[in-house]
């Protein structure tokens, strides 16, 4: 993985940290937009860390990794994030993030341009995308980029809406 990468991953953990915990409890606890409040947003990005953990991780040993897709609304309908305390979250999505940062900073070249396979649930988190078959296959490499945009996109989504 290039270090620009991995230093604007660091960072983007680093910083987003700092202004989640700016942020009042009571605020995170309000629904915005998308019916979900600051709470469970960073609560599905907890349930995308440990989805993607085990993707990063396995895939560097399995010789064919492939991998469920998960119901991210059950995930955070049943760990009520709403009811945790918000900087107890924030915590906890910082320093699974800081491992996800040293498990890939580790991960060689070779595994990075490995094939991983996602069986794809009915219920997509991309419900307008178009699904060909019942799984899709990326790069390691793929997978952890995608992970680190759809991390941003759902932090600048939470800074936005809470004018942060």
């Amino acid at each position: 993985m290039d270090e620009q990468f991995l230093r604007a991953f660091e960072a983007a953990i680093e910083s987003a940290s700092e202004r989640l915990l700016e942020i009042p409890e009571a605020e995170t606890e309000k629904p915005l937009d998308n019916g979900w409040c600051a709470k469970q947003i960073l609560g599905h990005l907890i349930d995308s860390a440990t989805n993607n953990h085990a993707r990063f991780v396995c895939a560097q040993f399995q010789a064919h990794s492939v991998f469920p897709d998960y119901a991210q609304d059950e995930w955070v309908r049943v760990q009520k994030y709403e009811q945790e305390a918000w900087a107890a979250l924030v915590d906890l999505w910082t320093e699974f993030n800081l491992h996800l940062l040293h498990i890939i900073e580790n991960i060689s070249n070779e595994h990075l341009v490995k094939t991983c396979t996602l069986q794809l649930l009915d219920e997509s988190a991309l419900p307008d995308t178009p699904r060909t078959s019942a799984t899709e296959s990326f790069t390691l490499d793929y997978l952890i980029r995608d992970y680190f945009e759809h991390m941003q996109a759902h932090l600048k989504y939470i800074f936005d809406k809470l004018n942060r």
